[in-house]
């Protein structure tokens, strides 16, 4: 199905690589908004994340960025069809070249779902098939660039598989970003997590790490509560 209605805007997918799925949705609504005035979403694809912020925080400007054209034309029009469309602009930019286009830009908020590489995990053991060196490359860019661009009190916030997870924990050090919290994500309670939502800012001394855990479904074909209660200003069925 292309057009993907929400409780308070629609978002179309045609045309846009990377559609709609639970990790965005899972990180548009878990991130903390309310005190972000300045929001960047990088990799935006449909614009879902970036509107899911909008409607949670009223005052809050969101840039847009995705390098696939066709992801920005898909965001513009979802954002200008939407009522939240004061509050958000695309830009067909992938981050190295946003930010080297304004690097005076500083942002209360960052978050990111990255296509580049979930869609390659199609099984467990796939992510040992890519090359190592790649993925390294593209997340020391990542946190290099963006803790460049967070306020002081900012917040860096990514959705990762777990290897991926682990990789970008011991990147965020090297740029003085500690692990404030993370959300492990999962299937059921007695699976094991699938994902990583991680939340890292600049804070000198950090004395505990916040572990969450969150899941999904409280038996087969059932939702659990914790996601009706997150989700329920979105999506109609709840």
């Amino acid at each position: 199905m292309s057009l993907f209605q929400f409780k308070q805007f629609d978002v179309d997918q045609s045309n846009c690589p990377m559609k709609i799925n639970t990790d965005g949705v899972l990180l548009g609504a878990i991130t903390s908004v309310n005190d972000a005035k300045n929001i960047l979403d990088i990799g935006t694809g449909t614009g879902v994340i970036a509107l899911m912020m909008a409607q949670r925080n009223n005052n809050a400007f969101i840039d847009a960025i995705d390098i696939d054209f066709n992801a920005f034309e898909r965001a513009t029009v979802n954002f200008r069809n939407s009522k939240f469309g004061t509050q958000l602009k695309a830009h067909h930019h992938g981050f190295k070249e946003f930010f080297d286009l304004y690097p005076p830009k500083k942002y209360d908020l960052i978050v990111s779902n990255p296509p580049f590489f979930l869609n390659a995990l199609q099984s467990p053991n796939q992510i040992k098939n890519i090359a190592r060196h790649t993925n390294e490359s593209f997340f020391i860019d990542l946190v290099h660039y963006t803790s460049n661009h967070l306020n002081q009190n900012g917040i860096l916030e990514l959705v990762l598989p777990l290897d991926i997870s682990q990789m970008v924990q011991k990147i965020a050090k090297n740029y003085s970003l500690q692990l404030v919290k993370c959300v492990e994500v999962k299937s059921f309670h007695l699976k094991a997590p699938f994902r990583h939502i991680l939340s890292f800012q600049k804070i000198a001394n950090l004395e505990k790490t916040i572990t969450e855990t969150f899941c999904i479904y409280e038996q087969e074909g059932i939702h659990s509560l914790a996601y009706k209660t997150l989700l329920k200003n979105f999506f109609k069925i709840f």
